[in-house]
């Protein structure tokens, strides 16, 4: 694997191994470190595989790539021993199960398109703070609100609005999160796990290359391999038009386009939080009701 390309097939199943393996303890394993200074910073192959209960050859192979179809319950026994969360086993589970796959057939590219009845609900939601994402977080469409609160990101062409972009590249994201670190590992999360299951994929490869390139905080993230996002929550802002706010969000997946993902915050009524929100969909309602990427942009797109 290059800096500049997301891993491929069993490499991506070793690229994940490897980073979950640095980052468990020995003693966190439950292991006794004997004396002398250790030059790998979590556990060792031999250490892993033995709480496996495999081969450290075995071990060594699926690592390097060279062994592709390790048994579900390996899978298993590996998840234990790295003390993966629930969706961490089953992103272990879905690369070993790509890795021993011979002959993948291409996933369709990818849609940018915005059905008219999205459209209609981004406007229905309004004063409410709306955008639509692709799987790689390109900004497909929002409303007034949606498009302003991202800040200055109005500023760049169309196909170059992505949210894992102007979080990590964009001047004003550092002071528009109020826990920006928090932001930009979901975003990296989110990317990382679409590498491990599509891993020969244009799209990231683009934005995931670009970034790997320009952004050390994300080459950073990158390596670490958390696949671990959040769907909703709570975030605060300091907006450098309407001030502080602190709104609930909400991410909900979009049946008959897939990857694309319906993003929408909210506060209470009556809240001064609610009333940033309606003075943010004013500022926003100028020149358009909403963005959309057009079919010029489509084909020109650098991250899609």
């Amino acid at each position: 694997m290059t800096r500049e390309q997301p891993a491929r097939g069993g490499t991506e199943l070793g690229s994940f191994l490897r980073a979950r393996r640095a980052r468990i303890t020995p003693a966190e394993a439950g292991l006794t470190v004997g004396p002398g200074l250790r030059r790998t910073p979590g556990l060792r192959r031999e250490e892993l595989a033995t709480l496996s209960g495999i081969s450290i050859d075995y071990y060594t192979r699926l690592e390097r790539g060279k062994e592709t179809r390790p048994s579900p319950s390996v899978v298993d026994a590996l998840a234990l021993a790295l003390r993966l969360e629930e969706d961490e086993h089953e992103h272990l589970r879905r690369l070993a199960a790509l890795a021993a796959r011979t002959a993948p057939e291409p996933p369709a590219p990818p849609s940018r398109t915005i059905r008219p009845g999205v459209k209609l609900l981004l406007e229905s939601i309004r004063p409410n703070p709306v955008h639509v994402v692709s799987r790689t977080n390109d900004l497909l469409a929002a409303n007034p609100g949606g498009l302003r609160l991202l800040a200055g990101i109005e500023e760049w062409p169309v196909r170059r609005r992505n949210i894992a972009r102007y979080v990590f590249l964009h001047p004003t994201a550092r002071t528009l999160f109020h826990d920006w670190a928090a932001q930009v590992r979901g975003c990296v999360a989110r990317l990382r796990a679409l590498a491990g299951t599509d891993p020969d994929a244009p799209d990231l490869a683009r934005l995931a290359g670009e970034l790997l390139l320009k952004s050390p905080e994300f080459t950073r993230l990158w390596e670490r391999y958390d696949i671990k996002g959040h769907s909703h929550g709570r975030k605060t802002f300091h907006h450098p038009e309407v001030g502080d706010l602190t709104l609930g969000y909400q991410t909900l997946e979009l049946e008959g386009t897939p990857g694309h993902r319906l993003v929408m915050y909210y506060a209470e009524p009556g809240t001064p939080d609610y009333d940033a929100l309606v003075l943010l969909d004013m500022l926003g309602s100028q020149p358009k009701p909403y963005a959309q990427t057009s079919s010029e942009d489509e084909s020109t797109s650098s991250s899609a």
